[in-house]
């Protein structure tokens, strides 16, 4: 696993073979910071991001590296949560927060608000077309706030009314959405 950018350029931290992650190629995560930098100013700082099925925590790395003041990891599997406390410890993030638990209790428990939450499911995933309405639903977005969702090529929500836009790279999907500043959001 390799940071492309920012304080945590060019490190690199070797995952085992045994994970069951996908993590996000290099180039497909290069291609979604570049999209995500036209919504979201992480130089400036102050932006807090939560990281769903965070699996190696690549994405979480690469968030802190750019100059999120926090990110909170979700990740249910045993080894991959302690890798992603081992890696939080060898760069002694203390603005990262790594949460062992079901993505589904956790974002239906939280009450906190993020200006970007991005989401990785295993592609296969039973309920992965509920992760827009149940992210959004919930009211984990700041106003003016972006959803990323990592798919594969059998999905697709054009059709969902908080849809922003699609991006493909090879076999990576991301789909984006947003709740505009001026609207209100959150859960029943």
């Amino acid at each position: 696993m390799r940071v492309i950018s920012g304080i945590y350029k060019r490190r690199r931290f070797d995952v085992p073979r045994s994970f069951k992650a996908r993590p996000t190629t290099d180039f497909a995560k290069e291609n979604l910071f570049n999209v995500l930098s036209n919504h979201l100013d992480f130089e400036e700082g102050g932006v807090e991001a939560l990281d769903l099925f965070a699996g190696t925590g690549s994405i979480s790395v690469e968030l802190l590296s750019r100059g999120c003041t926090q990110v909170v990891s979700v990740e249910k599997d045993r080894e991959h949560y302690a890798f992603i406390c081992k890696v939080m410890q060898e760069l002694k993030a203390v603005n990262w927060l790594p949460v062992r638990a079901d993505v589904f209790k956790f974002v239906k428990s939280t009450h906190r608000c993020f200006d970007l939450v991005f989401a990785d499911p295993p592609y296969e995933l039973k309920d992965l077309e509920t992760l827009p309405d149940l992210v959004l639903g919930n009211g984990l977005l700041k106003p003016g706030g972006l959803f990323v969702l990592e798919h594969g090529k059998k999905n697709h929500f054009e059709a969902h009314p908080c849809f922003i836009e699609h991006r493909s790279y090879g076999s990576v999907n991301f789909s984006f959405f947003g709740v505009s500043a001026d609207s209100e959001q959150g859960g029943e």
